[in-house]
């Protein structure tokens, strides 16, 4: 029975040193819980002072504030700690958008704003040419059209006069402007009504009507300048006896001015000048000239 006593007594033990030896191993579990919660909370607040440390720099340095002088102030915005994190939030996200810092950007800036300058002033360079040349051509323009103008209405002041020369004064002619407002494009109508008739054109008007026409407007641009000489082949062909004597007449008129050299066959024109040039063949392929001066008879 001691035995047994012995026994229980051992067990009893045996059972109290396992419970305390469990509980012992509870207590190093919750020690080791407690060392890790206790590191994590360390570390956390090396990172909190960290970031007051950043922060603190940052107030310093970007707002020339010290974080000590503004921590016992009260808030005096309205605006909720949850807005001011959201509209924080966002300008973070518009800076993430922004993408890195380019620090050659000023650099560039100023170059593209040099380029820039010089393309505008070649622009204006360009804008003034332009309108001084635009201005140069109005000019010219207006000058050449206005010349021409005038040009004209002496043009068709002698034509009238030459015409009536060569015609009667009741027969009526004139030069008309097809388009006046256009000086530089318009074309210009030749009007010839002899006396008894009213052609639409000139072209229906005889051949010697024609070719009077024609020589009063030659002889009209001729009037506004007359050149030392003036060559005339076979122009009284189409004309009758008549018309040849005011042909006759007016180059008599004319020759005051001007030297006339005459290319005709019709003797009426012949005996009207000062100096005729025959030219005969009296043997094939050899021609020959036959001056008459007209005026060592008279």
């Amino acid at each position: 029975s001691a035995l047994n006593e012995a026994d229980q007594s051992y067990y009893n033990l045996r059972n109290q040193l396992s419970a305390k030896e469990s509980e012992l191993r509870h207590k190093v579990k919750e020690k080791e819980g407690i060392e890790h919660l206790l590191a994590a909370i360390k570390d956390k607040l090396n990172d909190l002072k960290l970031q007051l440390a950043g922060t603190k720099e940052r107030l310093n340095v970007e707002f020339k504030i010290a974080l000590e002088d503004i921590l016992d102030d009260p808030r005096t915005s309205e605006v909720s700690t949850e807005d001011l994190q959201e509209k924080a939030d966002k300008m973070k996200k518009r800076l993430e958008n922004l993408g890195e810092v380019n620090p050659t950007a000023i650099e560039a800036f100023e170059e593209m704003r040099k380029r820039y300058e010089f393309i505008v002033e070649q622009k204006n360079d360009l804008v003034e040419a332009k309108q001084s040349l635009m201005q140069t051509i109005a000019e010219v323009e207006s000058t050449a059209n206005q010349k021409f103008l005038d040009t004209f209405n002496q043009v068709r002041e002698n034509f009238i006069r030459v015409f009536k020369t060569l015609f009667t004064d009741d027969d009526q002619c004139d030069l008309v402007l097809e388009n006046p407002d256009n000086l530089a494009e318009t074309g210009i109508d030749i009007m010839a009504k002899p006396k008894g008739k009213r052609p639409s054109s000139i072209t229906q008007l005889s051949g010697g009507e024609r070719t009077l026409t024609a020589t009063a407007l030659l002889f009209a641009i001729y009037l506004i300048k007359p050149a030392p000489f003036c060559i005339l082949d076979e122009v009284d062909a189409p004309l009758d006896d008549a018309n040849v004597g005011k042909f006759t007449n007016m180059i008599r008129e004319f020759s005051n001015n001007s030297q006339f050299i005459i290319v005709t066959h019709n003797k009426t024109t012949m005996s009207a000048v000062d100096v005729i040039y025959g030219v005969t063949m009296q043997e094939p392929g050899v021609s020959r000239l036959v001056p008459v001066d007209f005026r060592s008879l008279n």
